[in-house]
């Protein structure tokens, strides 16, 4: 997949550089994922979602640890450069900040939603997480919708941003399909947040709507205390408030 756009910002054209935050992004996925394999035997499974222990017993850190986990040498290495080249076009346009804040932070809220449905249903997830798959999701559908109509490409492929987007959902749900579901779901999760932030369901947003839908309901209830005054009706005369 060849992004159409220039990525980062700084350099030009071609990859984004190492001080661009897709780059550390990209280093933090190689990073977390090579130290997991490296001690996976001890220490290391604690850098996973493991949804029945992060608030059993406090391992709060886990729906952002496991963001920067790919569990083979073909995911840490292609989610590394799907972070690097599609995050850098889209901090060319969102700025390092929001692209943390979507990519990461769509990530982490999966990662959170996963574990309360650990705790309300019962087998509705798996044991253990790794959440590299999910953070590349994001940043690949955050992407084709960014696009939207324009044309990008899938190797080789011409296609629209949307479709694109579509691809990337479609290997999500094709994952759920095949089994065991419950693998899929912080990748499920991310995939409605992101949709949904993406067309403009942003925190800013929807506390604007709130504080519209408020204000509203307040003019409402004020207004249930008003009476209209029919023109017929006869009114005091005015002379006696004049002295």
């Amino acid at each position: 997949m060849r992004p159409m756009r220039s990525f980062g910002g700084r350099g030009g054209g071609g990859l984004p550089s190492l001080e661009t935050m897709a780059s550390k992004l990209a280093v933090a996925l190689v990073a977390g994922s090579v130290l997991y394999h490296l001690t996976k035997g001890g220490q290391g499974a604690l850098l996973l979602l493991l949804p029945d222990y992060v608030f059993g017993s406090f391992f709060l850190w886990q729906p952002i640890t496991y963001a920067f986990i790919e569990s083979s040498p073909l995911g840490i290495i292609f989610g590394a450069i799907i972070t690097w080249s599609i995050g850098g076009y889209l901090e060319s346009i969102w700025g390092g900040k929001r692209l943390l804040m979507v990519a990461l932070g769509v990530t982490a809220l999966a990662g959170f939603i996963t574990v309360l449905l650990a705790m309300l249903v019962p087998g509705a997830t798996a044991r253990a997480y790794t959440g590299g798959n999910v953070l590349t999701t994001v940043l690949w559908v955050a992407y084709g919708l960014s696009i939207g109509r324009g044309e990008t490409n899938f190797w080789g492929i011409p296609l629209s941003g949307n479709a694109l987007a579509g691809v990337g959902a479609g290997f999500v749900v094709l994952m759920a399909i095949i089994g065991p579901w419950q693998a899929q779901v912080p990748d499920l999760l991310a995939l409605g947040m992101v949709f949904a932030y993406v067309r403009g369901a942003n925190p800013r947003r929807l506390l604007l709507h709130f504080q519209h839908w408020r204000l509203q309901r307040q003019l409402k209830d004020r207004s249930k205390h008003l009476r209209v005054v029919p023109k017929n009706q006869s009114r005091p005369d005015r002379d006696q408030f004049l002295n």
